[in-house]
C-alpha cells in the first residue's frame, strides 16, 4: 500500500452521468457550483484531519511496522476468525499503538455521529454521511486502490439510490393498502350488522313459530279428549242397540210360540181332523216348519254367495270375446296414431310449401320489377387482396347482396389501412364515453385477425368478472389494461372502425352490437353457453372419444338440447351438420368440426343456423306477445297486460324469468318491481313498441310449449 503524501490530496469527483441514475436532474452550473464547493470543505477537513497524522519526512506513519511475512498465515484468508486470533495474538505482547491518522479519522466520526440530530425521519440517511466522508478521504489518500474503491463507492450508491426509489413507490401502494383494510372493516361491520338483524328477525319468527306449534298441541289433546268421549258414547249406544235387538228377537220368538200353542189347542178342540192324533199332527206339524226355517235358510245363504256367479263355460267365452276385442282397439288405435302422425305431417308440408310458394311467387315478382343484369362477380378477383383464390373462399355460398358488403368490407380496410390519423369526435352527450376525445387519434392498423383475438379475450374477461360497470366502460379500461392509458384511445378508436365496418364478421358485428347498446351482453353470453352446453352432450354421448356420433345420436342431443324446436327446425339443424336422405342413422359424422372457427372468427354453418334459428324464434316469441295484446304500436301498455299476455303464450314461465322480462321491457329496477296483484301495477305503463324493442334487445326465449285451445 502507498503512503500517499498530504499535499497531493484531491477530492474525488462525481459525474453527471452518475448522478442520474439517482433520479437528479440538475443544471450544469448549479452542479459545478456545489461539486467545488463541496470539494472545498472536505478538503479543509482533510487537512484538519492530517495536519498530525504524518510522520518524519512527511509521509503517513507504518502501522504496524513490525509485521513481517511470518506473521501471514499459510493458507489462510486474511479476513477469516483464525487469522485475527493469531494475528492478535502476535501483536498483543508488542504494546503497540494506533497511527494518529487511524486515532483522528475515529474521532472525528465519533464527533460527526454525536452533532447529528437522529429524531428525524431522515436519520438513517443523516449518519451515513460521515461514514461516506471517511471513505472519500480513504479513496483519496490511497492512489494505488482509488479506481477500486471508487468503483465500489460508486456501486453502493447506486444500489442505495435503488432501494430509495422503491421505497419511495412502495408509499402509495402502503397508503392503499391501509384504504382497502379500512373498506374491508367498514364491509365486515356492515355485515355483522346486517346478520345480526337477520338472526333477531330468525329469533322472532322462531319464537311465533313455537307459540304456533303449542296452541295447535293443545287443539291437538282437546280434540283427541273429544274423540275418546265419542267413542265411549258410540260404545255405550252399541251396547243399548245392541240389546234391544236381542229384545226384540226374544219377543218375536215368543210371539211365535203363543201363535203356535193357539192353533194347536184349535186343531185339539175339533178331533175329526184327518182322523189322526192330534198330538203327533202337532209334533210333524214343528218338524215341517223347523225344516222349512232350515231350507229357508241354506236358500236365502246360496242366493246371496252364489247370485251374481254366472256359468263357468259362459264366463270362459265372454273373456275370450274381450281380448279378442281389446286387441282390435289397440290395433286401431295404433293405426289411428300413424295416420294422424301422417296427417300432421302432411299438413305442415302443405303449409310450408304454400309459404314457400307465396315466398318465391312474391320474390319472382320483385324480381322481374327490379331486375337488372347480374353482375360480373369474377371482375372483383384482380381488385381483392389475395386475387381469385381469396375472392374465390370470400364469395363461397353467397347471394349478391352479400357480395356486395364483403366488397364494400374490402375497400373499407383498405381505406383504413391508408388512414394514419382519425379525428375525435368531442366530449357530446351523444358520443359514447369511450370516444370522447377532442384532437387526432392514431391509427394502429391492427390485422383483422388481431382485433378478431382481441374482442375474444375482452369476451372472456367480461364473463369472468361480477359485470359491476357498464359495457363500454369495462371495455375502455380492458383497453387501458392492456395498452396503457396512453394506447387506450387510439385503440378504442381503431377497433371501432374496424367492428362498424365488418358486419359480416360475426365476433366484430355482435360485439358492435353490444357495445352500442343495441343488444344486451347477456344475449352473447347465453349463446355460447348453449353451443358450450350442447357440445358437452355430444363430448358425453360420445364415450370412445373418437369425435364422432351417428346421426340417431346427433338427432338424440339436438331435441334433447332444445326440447321446444319445431321438427323442421331440428331437421335444418341436421343437414346443415353434414346428414342428407342418402345417408343412414348408422353412419358417423365429426361433431366436432361443427364448432370449429377460422382464424378471423368466422363459425361453422352450423353455429351460424344456430344463431339464426335463435333470432327467429325469437321474432315469432315476440309476434305471439304482440298478437296476444291485440294493441297498435304506438299504444300504451300496463304492466299486468303484458305479464297477463306472457303466462298465455307461453304458460311454463316461472316466477323470476317472468318478473325478469317485465323488468326489461318497462325498464324498472329490481327493488321497484311491484308484486303481482299489488295496486300499483296498473300504473306503469309503457308503449307498445318501446315494450317489444326492449325485449329483442334481451335473451327471450319460450320456457314450454304454448297450450292448444280445446276443440270446439
Amino acid at each position: 500500500m502507498d503512503s500517499p503524501n498530504s499535499q497531493s490530496l484531491n477530492f474525488p469527483t462525481t459525474s453527471r452521468a452518475q448522478l442520474r441514475p439517482l433520479g437528479v436532474s440538475i443544471d450544469d452550473s448549479l452542479f459545478t457550483d456545489t461539486k467545488n464547493t463541496q470539494k472545498r470543505k472536505l478538503s479543509q477537513k482533510r487537512k484538519t484531519l492530517l495536519s498530525g497524522s504524518f510522520s518524519i519526512g512527511g509521509h503517513l506513519s507504518p502501522w504496524p511496522r513490525y509485521i513481517s511475512d511470518q506473521t501471514i498465515l499459510p493458507n489462510r484468508k486474511p479476513c477469516s476468525d483464525d487469522y485475527r486470533k493469531r494475528a492478535g495474538s502476535l501483536q498483543q505482547p508488542l504494546g503497540t499503538t494506533k497511527p494518529r491518522y487511524l486515532e483522528q479519522l475515529e474521532n472525528y466520526l465519533r464527533k460527526e455521529l454525536l452533532l447529528l440530530d437522529l429524531s428525524t425521519d431522515s436519520a438513517q440517511e443523516l449518519k451515513l454521511q460521515p461514514y461516506r466522508e471517511i471513505f472519500e478521504f480513504f479513496i483519496e489518500d490511497f492512489k494505488t486502490y482509488k479506481p477500486l474503491l471508487s468503483s465500489i463507492k460508486n456501486a453502493y450508491e447506486v444500489m442505495l439510490a435503488h432501494q430509495r426509489e422503491k421505497i419511495r413507490a412502495l408509499e402509495p401502494l402502503k397508503a392503499k393498502l391501509v384504504t382497502v383494510n379500512e373498506d374491508c372493516n367498514e364491509r365486515i361491520l356492515a355485515m355483522r350488522a346486517e346478520e345480526r338483524d337477520e338472526i333477531s328477525m330468525l329469533k322472532k319468527e322462531k319464537m311465533n313459530l313455537l307459540k304456533l306449534i303449542d296452541k295447535k298441541n293443545e287443539e291437538k289433546i282437546s280434540l283427541q279428549t273429544e274423540v275418546t268421549k265419542l267413542r265411549k258414547n258410540l260404545a255405550e249406544e252399541y251396547l243399548h242397540y245392541l240389546s234391544e235387538r236381542d229384545a226384540r228377537k226374544i219377543l218375536i220368538a215368543d210371539l211365535n210360540e203363543l201363535r203356535y200353542q193357539r192353533e194347536d189347542m184349535s186343531l185339539a178342540q175339533s178331533p175329526g181332523v184327518w182322523g189322526e192324533d192330534p198330538v203327533k199332527l202337532t209334533v210333524a206339524l214343528k218338524m215341517a216348519r223347523q225344516d222349512l226355517t232350515r231350507t229357508q235358510m241354506e236358500l236365502n245363504t246360496m242366493k246371496a254367495n252364489f247370485g251374481d256367479v254366472v256359468p263357468r263355460r259362459d264366463f270362459e267365452m265372454q273373456e275370450k270375446t274381450l281380448k279378442e276385442l281389446q286387441e282390435q282397439l289397440e290395433s286401431l288405435r295404433d293405426d289411428y296414431e300413424e295416420v294422424r302422425k301422417e296427417h300432421e305431417m302432411l299438413l305442415q308440408l302443405h303449409m310450408s310449401t304454400l309459404k314457400e310458394r307465396d315466398q318465391f311467387y312474391s320474390e319472382l315478382q320483385e324480381i322481374q320489377r327490379t331486375s337488372t343484369p347480374r353482375p360480373d362477380w369474377s371482375k372483383c378477383e384482380d381488385v381483392v387482396a389475395g386475387g381469385r383464390d381469396r375472392w374465390h373462399m370470400l364469395a363461397e355460398g353467397k347471394n349478391s347482396d352479400q357480395l356486395v358488403d364483403v366488397l364494400l368490407e374490402e375497400i373499407g380496410e383498405g381505406l383504413l389501412r391508408e388512414k394514419d390519423f382519425f379525428t375525435g369526435l368531442g366530449y357530446g352527450e351523444s358520443i359514447p364515453p369511450f370516444l370522447r376525445f377532442d384532437g387526432m387519434v392514431e391509427n394502429k392498423k391492427p390485422t383483422k385477425k388481431e382485433v378478431v383475438k382481441l374482442l375474444k379475450n375482452a369476451w372472456k374477461e367480461r364473463i369472468t368478472e361480477e359485470q359491476k360497470e357498464k359495457f363500454p366502460d369495462f371495455f375502455f379500461s380492458f383497453l387501458e389494461r392492456h395498452f396503457g392509458p396512453g394506447d387506450a384511445m387510439a385503440w378504442a378508436y381503431t377497433i371501432f372502425e374496424y367492428i362498424k365496418l365488418f358486419h359480416t364478421n360475426e365476433v366484430m358485428s355482435q360485439f358492435y352490437a353490444v357495445l352500442m347498446g343495441k343488444r344486451k351482453e347477456s344475449v352473447y353470453i347465453k349463446q355460447m353457453e348453449t353451443i358450450a352446453q350442447l357440445l358437452k352432450e355430444m363430448t358425453n354421448i360420445d364415450s370412445q372419444n373418437e369425435g364422432l356420433l351417428t346421426v340417431e345420436q346427433l338427432s338424440t342431443v339436438l331435441k334433447s338440447a332444445f326440447p321446444f324446436k319445431k321438427d323442421e327446425r331440428i331437421q335444418e339443424l341436421m343437414e346443415t351438420a353434414g346428414w342428407h336422405p342418402s345417408i343412414s342413422n348408422a353412419d358417423l359424422l365429426d361433431y366436432r368440426m361443427l364448432f370449429m372457427e377460422d382464424e378471423e372468427g368466422q363459425s361453422v354453418p352450423f353455429v351460424q343456423k344456430l344463431w339464426e334459428q335463435y333470432t327467429v324464434e325469437k321474432d315469432e316469441y315476440l309476434n305471439e306477445l304482440k298478437q296476444e295484446l291485440s294493441l297498435e304500436l304506438n299504444k300504451e301498455v300496463t304492466l299486468p297486460k303484458v305479464r297477463e299476455a306472457l303466462m298465455n303464450i307461453d304458460p311454463s314461465l316461472d316466477k323470476q324469468t317472468l318478473n325478469h322480462y317485465l323488468r326489461q321491457a318497462f325498464q324498472l329496477p329490481m327493488t321497484e318491481m311491484p308484486e303481482e296483484g299489488e295496486e300499483r301495477e296498473e300504473g306503469i305503463v309503457t308503449q307498445l313498441q318501446t315494450a317489444l324493442e326492449q325485449l329483442q334487445m334481451n335473451d327471450i326465449r319460450r320456457m314450454g310449449p304454448r297450450e292448444q285451445e280445446p276443440a270446439s
